[in-house]
This record gives structure tokens, sequence and C-alpha cells, in this order.
């Protein structure tokens, strides 16, 4: 496994080894042991999840102030811009975000630590996205900062996109209102 670093240290990018032939391919998605090498991260995961979703879908940006997810994410089909926002008031890198391309053809993953609000837009007809989480979902304690705040200033990439966004997904919260970390 192969670890990309962004300008969140954080937030990684990995990259699995892929062995393929003219049969396919495979990788291993997830390995315990593999994970903690490459990362130093010692976490558990406690639940899968899957959606679909069609171009130009953005879904975010989420994050619970209580029973805090760390995520595992990964795209299976398609492609999307996966963002995640540093709300940790005790973070240099408070409020700023990094994203990247996560694709069925690039096979990377990122991980967003517990304290990150995460999303991600289609840029494909549609996209299949795989996320394992470090606890469970508390919708109770789920929380939505606006994907669209100019403080944080996500440079989503919408070019020819109109971004469809859920009723939650609307009233989501600027920085400033938001609830964050300590």
């Amino acid at each position: 496994m192969n670890i990309i670093p962004t300008t969140i240290p954080d937030v990684k990018i990995l990259e699995p080894k892929v062995f393929g032939d003219s049969r396919g391919f495979f990788f291993e998605s997830y390995n315990e042991r593999a994970f903690w090498q490459a990362t130093g991260l010692d976490v558990g995961f406690v639940q899968d999840n899957h959606s679909r979703s069609a171009r130009g879908v953005l879904r975010g940006l989420h994050y619970q102030v209580r029973q805090p997810q760390g995520k595992l994410v990964r795209v299976v089909r398609g492609s999307v811009f996966d963002v995640a926002v540093d709300l940790r008031q005790s973070s240099p890198t408070f409020g700023q975000w990094v994203g990247a391309e996560l694709s069925e053809e690039n096979q990377r993953q990122m991980w967003v630590p517990a304290g990150f609000a995460h999303g991600f837009v289609v840029t494909s007809d549609s996209a299949d996205f795989l996320y394992k989480t470090t606890d469970y979902y508390a919708p109770e304690h789920e929380r939505c900062l606006a994907w669209n705040d100019p403080s944080v200033g996500v440079a989503w990439p919408l070019a020819g996109i109109t971004p469809q966004l859920s009723a939650k997904d609307l009233q989501g919260q600027a920085l400033a209102q938001a609830e964050v970390f300590a």
C-alpha cells in the first residue's frame, strides 16, 4: 500500500497494490495489518456503508458531534471528488479542506479522521461509494456543514454540473455557526 500525503497531514490517500492481467485485477481493499503499518493508525471499523448516486449529486458535508466517525472511503464504480474539512478547533488546519478524485480507475481510498466533515460530488454518470466507519451512525448527533461556505472555500469541480443536494444538505451551517470539535 502506498500512502499519498495531503495538505492536511491527518487525511491520507491510500493507494492499494493492484495485481492485474488480461483476466482482470485483484487487490486487498482493506487489510488491518497493512493499514496500521502504512498509516500508524490502530482503528476499529464497526459499520460499512454503500451509496449509489447520479452525476451531480453532492452529499455532505456531514459529521457527528458525538460518536464522531473516522471513515475509510472508496469508489467501486464511477468517480467522485471527495472532500474532508477539519472541524477540530485545536488543530492548526481548522477550517481547511482537502479533496481528491476517487474512482474505479485509480482505486484510491481516503482516510477521513474523526473530527472532520466529509462529502463528495459525483463526477461520472453514476458512482457506487463505499465507506467503513469507526463508530455507528447516530442521526441525533449528525450535523451538516454548508457545502458552499465561502469561508471554507471548497473548490468543487462543478464545471457543467448542477449540484443536486438533499433537503438536509441544503440546510448546512456555515463554519462560523457550526457545532465543531474542541
